[in-house]
Parts: C-alpha cells; structure tokens; sequence
C-alpha cells in the first residue's frame, strides 16, 4: 500500500494487476486501484477535481484531469473517509502513475494533496521470457 498524507488528509492507495482482463500477446495491461482518502484534520473538506500523470514503461505520460473521482466529489467530515476503486490500461507491462486531488474547506479555501506515486507491475515475466535477458550472461 501507497500512502501520502498533506495538509491532514491522508491518501492510501492499493494498486491490483488485473489479469482476466488484461492481454499480454495484444499489448493489453489493466490494473485496477484502490483509493482511501482519509480527513485526519478539523476542518470539512470536499474534493473538487483530481489530476492524474499516467508513465509507462516507455516514458509516455499521459495526463488525465477531470471533476471529482468516480462521478462524486465527496464531503469529508473530520474523522470520516471516502474510498472508492477505479482501474487502468497500459500497453506495456508496467508503469507508474500519481497525481493530486484539488480540495476545498467549507469557508472557500482551495488546496491540492498529493495522491502518491504507485507503481503498475505485470506478476508475469515479459514476452520471450525463460532464459536468460539479453545482455545478460550465465556464469558457470
């Protein structure tokens, strides 16, 4: 589990591979994430958008912003949490993706937390996989 916390809301993050709906031969790799945000604070707090930066194992970024997560933009009493899970596609076997989630209190103020880093990782070993990397030599 990946947790980050910033200005008294705590993230937690647990990232799954998701391999009956993934195919390796077409270039086809789904996760699904489960997200936790915890208001560790006094004040109420709304999450307003989110912000996401999606790497994969190529280093192609694709950046994903939109109005709350999952179709809400859920109140936050001190002490009460929000949890909810969404997925994602990659075409390479792995990556990492994290962002931020833009939140407001009750008087108006606007601040963003930091969703941390999680990492996407296929439990299979890459296509033409079974002996040794290429580069890679077996010593005797």
């Amino acid at each position: 589990m990946y947790q980050e916390t910033t200005a008294n809301v705590m993230v937690s993050v647990r990232p799954e591979f998701l391999a009956d709906q993934s195919n390796p031969a077409d270039n086809h790799f789904v996760w699904a994430y489960r997200i936790r945000i915890e208001n560790q604070g006094t004040e109420t707090v709304q999450l307003l958008s989110r912000h996401w930066r999606i790497t994969d194992a190529q280093g192609r970024v694709q950046e994903v912003r939109g109005a709350g997560v999952v179709g809400e933009q859920p109140v936050l009493l001190p002490g009460e949490h929000f949890e909810y899970t969404s997925g994602v596609p990659l075409t390479t076997p792995s990556g990492f993706m994290g962002g931020t989630y833009q939140m407001v209190t009750q008087d108006g103020r606007q601040f963003d937390i930091v969703v941390p880093t999680f990492s996407l990782d296929c439990p299979y070993p890459a296509r033409g996989g079974g002996g040794p990397r290429a580069g890679s030599r077996t010593l005797h």
